[in-house]
């Protein structure tokens, strides 16, 4: 059997210098987020004591920008000609305001409201990164390729997944939770410098003539798919983040969990995230793009119901964990990668921005309000009982999908691409 060439086996994309460096600089970022993701909780409730509504806070802290901020700053992005110079900027910005929470720490100044502040803070920036990043990953990637590109940053997601939780409970362990986001400033910086080095054909500024802001909101509600999308989508957010604001509180009191263990299970999510990346083109070209959306949103929900359920020994609990966290990042990137190539393909790009804004305004302003819902349902009812809530509402977010032509598209829609400018 004739062996194929090692550079016959990289992605197209990979072998194109533009792609990978952007490729590479927020693989590492993503990683970075992860030991976010896990440090924070734990300083606020292993350093600071906090309770079920402090998380509560925390989290919508950290989430309100999405709605604040999404459609004003998509419709800014899109009036400006360099918008990866303002991802450099926001990038610098973010590793800034992480390392003032370990200084704070060293001298024993840390408080919850300061974690509030950068919480929100971090927070705005990142909206403001992904709406000027949706426009640059379109710019780089030819239109064939959307399936490509987006298995290969959702891989790079599953990846942070399983590197930066388990680095992160080990930085936690050893090092203490503040000190541990001194690595997530380190990578923004690594992001900003990757920015630096590419120079992508953005489409030109858009003028700021009448019903500039609201243009993108009026065309997610006229595109029949991108309905139904938010639907389903803002439908997961708010009960997934339900969910997430109570699970490290939940596993590490009423389970018992480490901060190493905790590690090691969201690692183990990744795994599965990773082979769902891996997977997704073939998944895709089998069945078609709408019926990956559907598996993929199952495949998502419907396995987290083994968390509240999980309980007996240790090693059961553990391993129930385990599959559950496996299972579930198996569907979010299938569904993360087939609704991405959709909106690549569908939305024109002299508006993307502010679309992606008025998107991500009235799909993720559901997560501050599910945080918020999590913590006080948490602190009334208890943290398992509305862990089933959660889990067994995200569920449910598939009957959006269901009965809509999205659920039986096969190929992605073509549209023709705007003129690129002159470079």
């Amino acid at each position: 059997m004739t062996e194929v060439p090692l550079a016959d086996r990289v992605p197209a994309l990979l072998r194109e210098r533009a792609f990978r460096r952007y490729w590479t600089g927020q693989t590492v970022s993503l990683v970075g987020d992860q030991i976010s993701l896990i440090a924070i909780p734990l300083a606020a409730v292993l350093v600071l004591g906090a309770d079920a509504a402090s998380m509560g806070w925390l989290k919508t802290a950290e989430l309100l920008p999405a709605l604040l901020f999404n459609m004003p700053l998509g419709a800014w992005a899109d009036r400006q000609a360099r918008r990866r110079h303002v991802m450099i900027t926001a990038d610098l910005a973010r590793a800034a305001l992480l390392l003032t929470l370990p200084v704070a720490y060293a001298f024993d100044a840390l408080t919850l409201v300061q974690l509030y502040v950068v919480a929100f803070a971090v927070g705005a920036l990142t909206v403001l990164f992904e709406v000027c990043n949706s426009t640059i990953l379109v710019a780089l990637v030819p239109a064939d390729r959307y399936v490509q590109a987006n298995s290969l940053v959702n891989g790079s997601r599953s990846t942070s997944w399983l590197a930066g939780p388990g680095i992160g409970g080990l930085l936690v362990q050893f090092l203490t939770a503040p000190l541990a986001l001194v690595a997530d400033a380190l990578t923004y910086l690594v992001s900003a410098g990757y920015l630096a080095r590419i120079q992508p054909e953005e489409p030109p500024a858009a003028p700021a003539g009448k019903g500039h802001f609201t243009e993108g909101l009026r065309w997610v509600v006229r595109e029949r798919s991108m309905r139904v999308m938010f639907a389903a989508s803002g439908t997961v957010q708010f009960f997934n983040y339900m969910f997430h604001t109570l699970f490290v509180l939940y596993a590490t009191t009423e389970l018992g969990l480490s901060a190493g263990v905790l590690g090691a299970v969201l690692a183990a999510g990744a795994v599965g995230g990773l082979l769902g990346a891996m997977v997704s083109g073939a998944v895709v070209r089998r069945i078609g793009i709408g019926p990956s959306i559907v598996a993929g949103f199952l495949g998502f929900t419907t396995p987290l119901v083994l968390i509240p359920l999980a309980e007996g020994p240790f090693p059961l609990v553990v391993g129930l964990l385990f599959v559950a966290e496996f299972l579930s990042c198996v569907g979010v990137m299938l569904v993360d990668i087939a609704n991405g190539s959709v909106q690549m393909a569908v939305i024109p790009d002299a508006i993307r921005a502010r679309v992606m804004g008025a998107f991500r305004t009235l799909n993720h302003g559901f997560r501050p309000v599910g945080a918020l819902a999590g913590g006080l349902l948490g602190s009334v009812l208890g943290l398992r009982p509305t862990l089933w809530i959660a889990t067994v509402g995200a569920v449910l977010a598939v009957l959006w999908i269901l009965p809509s032509p999205l659920a039986r598209m096969r190929e992605l829609p073509t549209r023709e691409r705007e003129p690129a400018p002159v470079a």
